[in-house]
């Protein structure tokens, strides 16, 4: 019953006075939960900051326990991410949809790999790098909803076929649609940021609010309105925070 291996941090809450309850991410073993002796404390508390990989050693006397905890701090994410809001608010986000989404102690390892590489990636490019990682959490979204059984089919149009000005995705089926094949339904559709269909495009603020709006319609619908949760206030936080930058850029204005 006992494992080492790398593993994010989702949550650190106090416990008791020092002591730390905390909620990981790990490739074989999905989502944990376990108690940090002393993890609460001043010494310990920045190894178990939201969005830090931690080298961790777990050990339960039988299945279904909590798990006692202690790991070494391999990646201060956190710290990192700290000095920028948009890269803070990713992070927040990631993690509180993870913790969320994912059914406890069902191993999602290639989840794992690109979430702790999307963590690894927050602020080192400073606000510069916002716009890529907006756009990278949104193609974090559609591989989480892939993983969990509620795949988008973003190849091709639903209506002609076609795979040229894909603009639009169906509500209902999560299908794209063009130009051409929306017609008269247009104004039912969500429409498509084009950095998912081209990872080298970062998109404007209003793509990233598309986006958000687009995997954050299927989250509700498929992950968390079925258990009648709504989206983490994390996510919707930082929902909130990409909608404000819409009026200062269409002004001409850098945010």
């Amino acid at each position: 019953m006992n494992w080492e291996a790398p593993a994010l941090v989702l949550s650190s809450t106090l416990f008791s006075e020092t002591d730390a309850l905390v909620h990981l991410f790990a490739p074989a073993q999905g989502v944990v939960h376990g108690l940090v002796k002393g993890g609460g404390s001043r010494r310990s508390a920045g190894i178990w900051q939201m969005g830090n990989l931690v080298q961790v050693t777990c050990r339960m006397r039988s299945e279904g326990q909590l798990g006692l905890v202690s790991g070494e701090l391999a990646a201060a994410n956190a710290a990192r991410a700290m000095n920028f809001r948009a890269s803070l608010a990713c992070l927040a986000s990631v993690c509180a949809v993870t913790d969320a989404a994912l059914p406890e102690a069902e191993p999602y390892p290639g989840l794992c790999q690109d979430t702790a590489g999307f963590l690894s990636m927050l602020g080192t490019e400073g606000e510069a790098g916002q716009g890529a990682e907006i756009a990278t959490l949104v193609g974090w979204e559609v591989i989480l909803l892939r993983d969990l059984g509620f795949a988008l089919d973003l190849s091709c149009c639903a209506v002609t076929g076609e795979t040229e000005d894909l603009v639009y995705v169906s509500p209902r089926t999560g299908r794209a649609v063009s130009r051409a094949g929306a017609g008269k339904w247009a104004s039912r559709l969500l429409p498509l940021p084009h950095f998912l269909l081209d990872p080298s495009v970062n998109g404007t603020p209003q793509d990233w609010d598309d986006g958000l709006r687009l995997t954050g319609h299927f989250l509700m619908r498929d992950v968390f309105g079925p258990v009648h949760c709504p989206l983490p206030s994390a996510r919707v936080r930082l929902a909130d925070m990409v909608r404000a930058l819409i009026p200062t850029v269409a002004s001409g204005e850098e945010s």
